[in-house]
C-alpha cells in the first residue's frame, strides 16, 4: 500500500473504532475513493439502526453510489477495517469497485466474536438441510416477469 492507500485505510480504522464507542455496532468501518476524493464512508450500524444489513461497507457502499449517481463504483478503492463478511463481498461485486483494501482478517473478526464461517458453510448445504429452511414455489408465475424482462426494450443491465 502507498501511503496515501494507509491514510484512507486508517481513516477505514478509525471509523469503526468511532462507530463502535458510539454503540452504532461492531468495529467495522468502511471508506470509498474515487480520483483521491472520498466518496462514502460508513461503520457498522447494524445496532443503532435495527438493521442486519447494515455493515460498514454496505453503508459506505451506499453513500458512495448515491454521492455519483450510479449503483456501480467504476474505477474506485474501497478500504475497510476488516476482510468483507459473505454478504458484504456480494455486495462490492455488485458495485464492481477497481480495487478493495482490507485490515484485519475473517480469523481475527472470529476471534473477536464476530464468525462468518457458519454461512460459508450453509451456502454448501442442499436447502432442506439448512438451518433456515428453503422451499421453492410458483416458479412459473415468477419466471414470466422474467420473460418480461427479458423481452423489455429499454431495460438497463447491471
Amino acid at each position: 500500500m502507498t501511503e496515501e492507500q494507509k491514510g484512507y485505510m486508517k481513516m477505514a480504522i478509525e471509523i469503526s473504532r468511532i462507530g463502535m464507542r458510539a454503540g452504532k455496532g461492531g468495529p467495522f468501518g468502511c471508506v470509498i475513493v474515487k480520483d483521491g476524493n472520498i466518496i462514502g464512508s460508513g461503520s457498522n450500524s447494524v445496532l443503532s439502526t435495527n438493521d442486519p444489513t447494515a455493515h460498514a461497507e454496505i453503508v459506505a457502499i451506499r453513500e458512495a453510489c448515491k454521492t455519483l449517481g450510479d449503483f456501480q463504483l467504476e474505477g474506485c478503492e474501497l478500504y475497510t477495517s476488516c476482510e468483507p463478511c459473505p454478504m458484504c463481498l456480494g455486495a462490492i461485486y455488485w458495485a464492481r469497485p477497481a480495487r478493495v483494501f482490507y485490515a484485519n482478517t475473517k480469523k481475527d473478526a472470529a476471534e473477536a466474536g464476530f464468525d462468518d464461517q457458519f454461512i460459508y458453510e450453509e451456502l454448501q448445504l442442499p436447502y432442506n438441510l439448512r438451518k433456515i429452511p428453503f422451499e421453492q414455489g410458483m416458479q412459473e408465475s415468477a419466471k414470466e416477469v422474467f420473460q418480461e424482462w427479458i423481452l423489455k426494450e429499454d431495460k438497463t443491465l447491471y
